[in-house]
């Protein structure tokens, strides 16, 4: 009796999406091609929270449509729901993390798969909820791409999407239809794109274009540059090579941001406003060459987030550590200083947030992200949760402290606010609401949190300065402590805990060889865990109980 199987097997495959991406929609068009040519199609989804909200595996089989030999007793194939490891012959991955996820599930294997993988990156939950940098290296899941793969094809099909107005559903089947590995002509694949009626002309010219970045060898990983940091992180870890030619509009902006960073170092002044044009004259009289662009963004961010005088205040605070500067080094000491005062001195609360919430950069960057068109009515939801402590941090110091102890208050705030408060910033309301809490700014001096942050501030620095003329690296791995100062709630809470543990370590530091050493893996330590049991493990072997009790 012959069977279904007998010399025969599905071509199977594996779609990892996420929410929005048009995962479904790519399974419907590979569903339409194989029908259309006379194959058994079968689909399926099963969605996965485990990686990132709205990760979505679709499996697709498609099987050959003949008749049956003589004496078969079933007249259709069965086939597989989900996708088994080691079984699945093309797996579409519509970012670097998902094809990585693939990999380790099992479906893509070096003896069968052909792997089509989108080279971009949206940061999943663990990376985001990192305290220190939590990216996953791109340069280490494309090398476990190349290993795992038969045949490997990847570009940015996200951007190639986007660059067509499309997403990146279409680019990926412009990707799969050029890798050969189904039975079926191109014109076939366009046609399921045109019997769809919904966005063709878009959706094949990011076809098109993943067709042909499908034609060229995938992208093999390249050192990460030495990019000048911002003052909001370091330099980027990961450089993808590029394997299609360059946009002459992204090349153009490459040679500015070039020749911006060139006036940095050479003429600051030319790259600030009229207020800041003192600051910038000064950070190029006073300041060492290689810590200046960093001055600059510090110079401005402060000067945003409180005024000129405040840039002011930075720039004296960066001068007391400068002059411990070493002759003839890298002014890393400085630079470090230029980053981390900056950012400290610009602590997150609610007058900033009201603040950045209503900036037209980011309420246009919204609107550019949704792709709302000319004069499409958009609405922005902002979700907020304020506890009594941030109302009180805002407020002049005698009043916050009341506020801050009034149980009375924190029950009417915690009634208040229990489930949370959504404010519309694109409505009137709302926005007044957020444009008059940042009208605080001027009062912000006043404010609890204000005093607080500059005495700690202080302190920090007279730290700094003490041991820098001894010790310099162990001066700079203090001034990167700042780094575990961040977010708000009980994050900032087990920041400041961590933080005071650091501190207190580098007085039994100070004198060893190895203290900057000894101080740097104690904040990665700090860093890798929210309830600081990694730091307090590590201060108990490098220093003993008694200064983890003392902390």
């Amino acid at each position: 009796m012959s069977t279904w199987t007998t010399g025969k097997r599905p071509i199977t495959i594996a779609i990892l999406a996420m929410g929005g991406e048009g995962g479904g929609v790519l399974a419907d068009w590979i569903v339409a091609v194989g029908e259309e040519a006379g194959y058994y199609a079968q689909s399926t989804s099963v969605a996965g929270v485990a990686q990132r909200t709205g990760a979505t595996v679709y499996y697709v089989e498609l099987y050959p449509g003949e008749e049956p030999g003589p004496g078969s007793v079933r007249h259709e194939p069965v086939m597989s729901l989900f996708p088994t490891p080691g079984e699945v012959d093309i797996v579409i991955a519509s970012e670097l993390m998902e094809a990585g996820r693939a990999i380790q599930r099992g479906f893509a294997t070096p003896d069968r798969t052909t792997l089509i993988a989108s080279t971009n990156r949206v940061y999943s939950m663990d990376e985001k909820l990192a305290l220190g940098d939590g990216r996953i290296d791109s340069n280490a899941l494309l090398e476990a791409a190349h290993r795992a793969a038969r045949k490997l094809i990847a570009a940015d099909f996200m951007q190639l999407a986007l660059e067509a107005g499309s997403v990146i559903s279409a680019s990926l089947f412009g990707a799969l239809a050029g890798s050969g590995q189904l039975p079926f002509a191109r014109e076939a694949f366009e046609d399921a794109i045109r019997a769809s009626g919904k966005g063709v002309d878009a959706s094949l010219r990011a076809f098109a274009a993943g067709f042909n970045a499908a034609q060229q060898p995938a992208p093999r990983p390249t050192p990460a540059p030495v990019a000048t940091p911002g003052v909001g992180g370091g330099p980027v870890p990961v450089t993808i090579s590029r394997r299609r030619p360059v946009d002459p509009a992204e090349e153009a902006a490459e040679a500015v941001e070039r020749r911006r960073q060139e006036l940095a170092v050479s003429d600051p002044a030319s790259l600030v406003g009229p207020r800041l044009q003192p600051h910038a004259s000064r950070i190029t009289a006073e300041f060492p060459v290689p810590a200046r662009s960093m001055l600059l963004h510090g110079a401005v961010r402060t000067a945003v987030y409180q005024g000129p005088a405040y840039t002011d205040r930075y720039l004296d605070r960066v001068a007391r550590v400068a002059v411990h500067e070493r002759e003839g080094s890298d002014a890393r000491l400085t630079t470090e200083a230029a980053r981390h005062v900056a950012l400290w001195m610009c602590y997150q609360d609610t007058i900033q947030v009201a603040q950045q919430k209503i900036r037209r950069r980011r309420l246009d960057g919204v609107r550019a992200e949704a792709k709302a068109a000319p004069g499409q009515l958009m609405n922005v939801r902002e979700y907020l949760h304020p506890q009594v402590e941030e109302i009180a941090d805002t407020l002049p110091t005698r009043l916050g402290r009341w506020v801050a102890g009034s149980a009375w208050f924190g029950k009417l705030v915690g009634r208040l606010t229990r489930n949370g408060i959504v404010v519309n910033t694109t409505g009137a309301i709302g926005y007044t609401l957020l444009w008059a809490m940042a009208m605080f700014r001027p009062l912000r001096p006043r404010s609890l949190r204000f005093g607080r942050e500059q005495e700690a501030i202080e302190a920090w620095l007279e730290k700094v300065t003490a041991v820098a003329p001894a010790d310099y690296d162990l001066a700079c791995e203090i001034l990167e402590c700042q780094r575990v100062l961040k977010g708000y709630g009980e994050t900032h809470h087990h920041g400041q805990e961590s933080f005071g543990l650091l501190m207190a370590a580098v007085d039994g530091l100070v004198g060893r060889p190895d203290a900057g050493a000894t101080l740097a893996s104690l904040r990665a330590a700090a860093l890798a865990d929210e309830d600081g049991s990694a730091l307090r493990s590590d201060l108990a072997r490098v220093a003993g109980p008694v200064l983890v009790e003392a902390g």
